[in-house]
């Protein structure tokens, strides 16, 4: 089946039936979120993989009781940096150059341009750009559930301060960003699953702009709105 099939397939599940997913598939889904792409090839993230009933019950109440997750199979939380600083940007290149065989100053010219500019915008800045990071690798979890015909609820309706203190994060450099709760769908519970999937069209998702168009933009701005212009 192709991705975009299993997209279609896919589906926010509302609830959960308890079923295990079976290692294989939780390895293969695993393996694509860290394989994701993220700014400057520095993984600013990790993941943490609960299946513990008891640790989920507590999650469980930072989650605005949501039941998915204590009826998933796995809770997938990802974490990421609250900071950039020259230690962890120095400590990713290197690993990344004794991976390839290059001298650790092969990176220093670039990792100077980052550094200056990541100090500049601010911790605030920083923690917000690793988060987005994470994201990356979340989304490529929900797709892989997808292809293996594992349910998936993305969520961001938790307590990050909360969550990060129990899962002891504080002081560690990271905190928690997203989660996922994998399982199964029970279909006769579930208001959600035979409802109809509805996306925004795509004439009006999608724009093609040429450089005409942008030129057009900055000569009518004043006057009309971004839509108005699109549509015309």
């Amino acid at each position: 089946m192709s991705l975009l099939e299993d997209l279609k397939w896919r589906y926010a599940t509302k609830k959960m039936n308890g079923t295990k997913v079976p290692q294989e598939k939780l390895d293969y889904i695993l393996e694509a979120a860290r394989l994701a792409p993220s700014s400057s090839g520095l993984q600013q993230y990790k993941m943490i993989v609960i299946s513990d009933k008891a640790l989920l019950e507590k999650i469980q109440s930072i989650a605005y009781n949501q039941t998915q997750i204590i009826d998933c199979s796995h809770l997938l939380v990802w974490i990421a940096w609250d900071g950039y600083s020259d230690e962890r940007i120095t400590g990713v290149f290197n690993a990344m150059m004794d991976e390839r065989g290059l001298p650790h100053d092969t990176m220093d010219s670039y990792k100077s341009v980052i550094l200056n500019m990541y100090e500049a915008k601010g911790q605030e800045w920083q923690a917000h750009h690793a988060a987005k990071q994470s994201y990356i690798s979340f989304a490529m979890a929900i797709a892989a559930a997808a292809e293996q015909k594992v349910d998936a609820t993305p969520m961001e309706g938790f307590i990050p301060e909360k969550l990060d203190e129990l899962l002891n994060l504080k002081g560690s450099g990271y905190k928690s960003t997203v989660i996922l709760p994998l399982g199964y769908r029970e279909t006769e519970n579930d208001w959600l699953v035979n409802m109809k999937k509805v996306r925004t069209p795509k004439e009006v998702f999608i724009t093609e702009m040429t450089i005409a168009d942008v030129a057009e933009l900055a000569e009518t701005a004043a006057g009309l709105d971004l839509n108005t212009i699109i549509k015309k």
